[in-house]
């Protein structure tokens, strides 16, 4: 009985995918949920598994083909085995000893050439696997050694050269050419559309990060403890402060549609994750919701599903607002790019000392620059700069986050 495997059902968001690897091939026992064949979308990575046990029969799809939800990608012959591979001869060879493995070596080349043809072939040198024998049972003949020789030596280095990704120029320096991914492709076209359809424009603050920090240094092994290894980092921080400051401004929660705008009634806060095939932004389902605890809990989560590219494709659809943590890179300032259809985003940066003025008196203090890209077609610059204002107040007085004030 014949199975097909078929593509996964894909959202709508995702109109096709394409075949990166098949870890099986044609003939190879299957074994029932074992992995056979990766599928990339414009997201993610979707992992497609044998249906049954049984043998591959045939792929229908191949690595670099382009698939769409439900397609039968390749056949599997339910119940069957694969068959038993045969002795190779370097392993019959070895089982034998050496003066009979000699032997029978001489006999088969003695077989394969008429004695006239050897005999030329030691005059001139030639290697006899690069010969075609077109005598019975692939005999190679006098006349096959002939044409062999009259036959003008071909390079093979201009054939191969462009399967190679490695190329020289003229000066003799490397190139490496490889094909962009669906995931980095569709992020440098999401990224372009941002900044070609949108009014961006982006302003900047500072927090001090000391009142942060001495809580998060009093409280991390109590914290750690209190909630089976979750630690307390400073991203759950900027998610609360980010929440509350996005219920004061709901225009920054917002997105446009069309000649509408879409006002949120809840925050969906996507993080944006660096993973080995790219950026991708991960969604906090009504963050509003979360603790501090269940908000790290998550990112961490997000963060190795990411690196092993486990995530899913609902993980990462949606979302009202998104922070970008490039401090955890050493950045210092950058003007993050909008998500669309979202209307803000807001950068991290790195935690550095500097001096301050306090009170009259310099004081070195922990400070994080923080950048707010918004798209001014929809957020005024007043409201942009009181949102960013009150997520710095929040942070600078944690006590805020509590009281609601």
């Amino acid at each position: 009985m014949t199975i097909e495997i078929k593509a996964p059902t894909l959202p709508e968001s995702v109109p096709d995918g394409t075949i990166a690897t098949w870890y099986k091939k044609v003939g190879e026992s299957v074994s029932r949920d074992e992995l056979l064949v990766d599928i990339e979308t414009d997201k993610v990575v979707i992992e497609v598994v044998s249906p049954n046990d049984g043998v591959l029969k045939e792929i229908l799809k191949d690595s670099g083909d382009t698939i769409v939800s439900n397609e039968s990608i390749g056949v599997i012959e339910a119940g069957a085995s694969a068959p038993a591979p045969e002795p190779a001869a370097e392993a019959t060879a070895a089982a034998a000893p050496a003066t009979s493995s000699a032997s029978q070596s001489a006999s088969e080349e003695a077989a394969m050439l008429s004695p006239a043809a050897r005999k030329l072939a030691e005059e001139n040198n030639v290697d006899i696997d690069s010969v075609h024998g077109s005598g019975k049972d692939g005999r190679i003949t006098k006349e096959d050694i002939i044409k062999h020789l009259e036959t003008p030596a071909v390079s093979p280095a201009p054939v191969a050269a462009p399967e190679l990704s490695l190329t020289a120029s003229a000066s003799g320096r490397i190139e490496e050419r490889v094909p962009m991914s669906r995931l980095r492709a569709k992020v440098a076209e999401r990224l372009l559309e941002a900044t070609q359809t949108t009014a961006m424009l982006t302003t900047f603050n500072e927090v001090n990060m000391e009142p942060v920090m001495t809580i998060r240094n009093r409280y991390k092994d109590e914290f750690e403890k209190a909630h089976d290894g979750v630690r307390l980092g400073f991203m759950s921080f900027f998610v609360r402060a980010s929440i509350e400051a996005l219920k004061r401004f709901p225009a920054v929660n917002a997105s446009i549609d069309g000649g509408d705008i879409v006002y949120h009634g809840y925050q969906d806060i996507g993080v944006a994750v660096s993973s080995p095939r790219g950026l991708v932004v991960p969604v906090l389902r009504n963050a509003d919701n979360m603790g501090l605890a269940q908000i790290e809990k998550e990112i961490r989560g997000f963060g190795e599903k990411a690196r092993d590219g486990k995530l899913a494709i609902e993980e990462m659809t949606g979302g009202t607002f998104t922070i970008s943590n490039g401090g955890v890179f050493g950045s210092l300032l950058s003007t993050p790019i909008l998500n669309p259809p979202q209307t803000a985003i807001l950068g991290m940066h790195k935690i550095q000392d500097r001096p301050m003025a306090v009170d009259g008196e310099v004081k070195v203090l922990p400070m994080m620059y923080l950048a707010l890209s918004y798209d001014h077609r929809m957020i005024d610059g007043k409201e942009a700069v009181q949102f960013l204002v009150t997520i710095k107040e929040l942070l600078e007085d944690p006590t805020r986050l509590i009281l609601e004030i």
